[in-house]
């Protein structure tokens, strides 16, 4: 019997960017606020000093900020006919553990997808007509639009003290910046960060070959700053540790940056770290949340009673939830029916490493961070006409080295042995003449109607729930797309001065073992139709009105972009309908 504790007006499960967001704006509204967090409490200054926070073995060889496997994986097939087995270790992409979530760990890629992006299909149907597409994706609208949204993200980019160069500015193109995005209304909170060698080597080639880079837009702050919550980043020491790890300098935007040492301060905010909800509860017509029940590390079970549940974990884990408890229709890829599981997407993408002469060039990689570079978008969304290519969707494209750690960076030109004194001299004579970004091509990675999650039939997790099943697997278009970006790209190093160029396309099958990025989107995501979508435009559940789920599981498919900054834009976004519809209806769907 699960002890029941003192009700709370609203339940947050997930303490990362959304999560943090919607409790911040809701206790501003005077509401009571408890989050729930499954892994541990983290702190900037205490767990990530500077002191050792650069331990390339302990963080990413070892995984330390992740969850583990033997906590809870998944299974993974890459058709509907195989048998999915179990994930012994993460590779493809790493699921976050802790307070903060993904934002503890994040390079700070932060974009703003395309105005075209959230009309997706609206877009590619007028433009190349519905046979263009292949017939089994599943791609749709978003019910919501760029310019609904960028209030929102322009809020996101402020908590966070984006570092960029503005391309468009109330419709006005500016130079030096991407004039693809769509319109903002105010410049980057602080100035793009200064490139090393390399990124603007990379720049001035783009530039001679006819393109328009641009400093990628950065949460890794050029210059100290003071957000509008009243809390201080400090700027990049450029250190090159930033992926997999935290930050200690307070010169990375995370919750813990950010908006937990304010959060944290109110007294109508709770948080219980190291505790897992295992399900939401609703009431006997299965049509309201009454709160959700969580494990503690003791294995004491636990009731929230709620008026409102926040549902903003891990994009794969909030799709868990609502398949445990039994909200909403569990996706059926065989009749096309159902929501929960459906449109589930990735990202694709691919490498190009560029080798110069070292007499001549010194790029210092380990002089960078997490979001440092210079990139191109006009192979980006549908910035260029797809018609002669056969596919759609695309990327940027750019130098984005974040990094020379010496276990991982040891690039070295095609035929060397793989070990031994041949491949230690190669080591040494390319480490510092070598450009090898590690993401340079980031593809988008559209829906399809035989890529979705479900509850495996044979294996469960140490509560005897069923694990989610993935089943994932590239298809032709987003393989012509990574072909194409990745050739691009190519000429683009090549034009650098690199007397060799090695491509490093990304190839069927989908590969569990390789990583590509966290950025699993889709399985619970919004739009028109409760038949097609899980939740409305406010990510409102559409069976449990007093449900929201907040995350990139909301992404009918995911674009070209690291998906943070959308993610953020969304919280803000579901957070304003909440204080402004929501609560003068309480229990009932938004409508408009």
């Amino acid at each position: 019997m699960a002890r029941r504790l003192p009700h709370k007006d609203v339940v947050i499960v997930g303490v990362g960017w959304a999560g943090s967001i919607i409790a911040q704006e809701l206790t501003d509204a005077g509401l009571e606020v408890a989050g729930i967090e499954r892994g541990p409490w983290r702190d900037a200054a205490t767990d990530y000093p500077p002191t050792y926070n650069q331990d390339e073995l302990r963080y990413r060889i070892r995984h330390e900020l992740f969850l583990r496997p033997d906590q809870t994986t998944f299974t993974f097939r890459n058709k509907m006919n195989q048998t999915a087995l179990p994930i012994r270790t993460w590779g493809a992409f790493m699921p976050p553990n802790g307070v903060g979530g993904g934002g503890v760990h994040w390079n700070a890629e932060t974009w703003r997808f395309l105005p075209s992006d959230f009309i997706l299909r609206t877009h590619l149907t007028e433009r190349y007509g519905a046979d263009f597409l292949p017939p089994d994706m599943t791609i749709q609208d978003w019910d919501i639009t760029y310019d609904e949204l960028e209030p929102h993200y322009d809020r996101f980019e402020y908590l966070c003290g984006t570092s960029g160069t503005a391309g468009n500015l109330r419709g006005t193109i500016q130079d030096g910046g991407n004039p693809f995005e769509g319109p903002r209304s105010r410049p980057y909170p602080t100035p793009a960060q200064a490139q090393p060698f390399s990124h603007a080597l990379f720049a001035k080639a783009a530039r001679d070959l006819g393109y328009k880079p641009f400093p990628q837009p950065s949460g890794n702050l050029s210059q100290p700053y003071l957000n509008p919550l009243g809390v201080r980043l400090g700027p990049c020491t450029y250190c090159g540790f930033c992926e997999w790890f935290g930050c200690g300098n307070y010169s990375k935007a995370s919750p813990q940056t950010t908006i937990l040492p304010v959060l944290m301060r109110k007294s109508n905010f709770t948080l219980r770290d190291n505790s897992e909800v295992t399900h939401i509860n609703v009431d006997k017509a299965g049509q309201q949340a009454t709160g959700v029940t969580f494990v503690d590390t003791s294995g004491e079970e636990w009731e929230q009673p709620a008026d409102i549940v926040i549902l903003s974990a891990y994009t794969i884990f909030n799709v868990q939830i609502l398949l445990l408890s039994g909200i909403g229709k569990p996706y059926d890829p065989v009749a096309n029916e159902g929501v929960i599981g459906r449109n589930f997407t990735h990202q694709t993408i691919s490498d190009v490493t560029g080798f110069f002469d070292n007499t001549k060039f010194n790029f210092n990689p380990f002089i960078a961070s997490g979001a440092i570079g210079m990139c191109i978008d006009e192979f980006n969304g549908d910035n260029f006409d797809h018609g002669p290519h056969g596919f759609v969707g695309g990327g940027y494209v750019g130098q984005v080295q974040t990094n020379g750690r010496p276990i991982e960076t040891t690039p070295v030109p095609p035929g060397t042995p793989r070990w031994g004194a041949e491949w230690k001299s190669a080591v040494r004579d390319n480490y510092l003449s070598t450009v090898k970004p590690g993401t340079g091509t980031h593809g988008s990675f559209y829906s399809y109607r035989d890529i979705y999650l479900d509850l495996d039939p044979n294996y469960r997790d140490r509560f005897n729930r069923p694990l989610v099943r993935m089943t994932i697997d590239f298809h032709e278009n987003e393989l012509k797309q990574n072909a194409f970006l990745t050739d691009r790209f190519a000429e683009i190093i090549q034009a650098m001065g690199a007397k060799a160029v090695m491509k490093e396309y990304r190839k069927g099958p989908y590969d569990i073992t390789k990583y590509q990025t966290t950025h699993l989107c889709g399985g619970a995501i919004m739009g028109t139709d409760p038949k097609t979508s899980a939740i409305n435009r406010y990510l409102q559940s559409w069976d449990v009105p007093n449900l929201f789920v907040v995350g990139a599981n909301a992404f009918p498919q995911n674009a070209g972009y690291n998906p943070t900054d959308t993610v953020g834009a969304l919280a803000y976004w579901s957070a304003a309908a909440i204080r402004e519809k929501y609560l003068k209806n309480p229990g009932g769907l938004m409508h408009g």
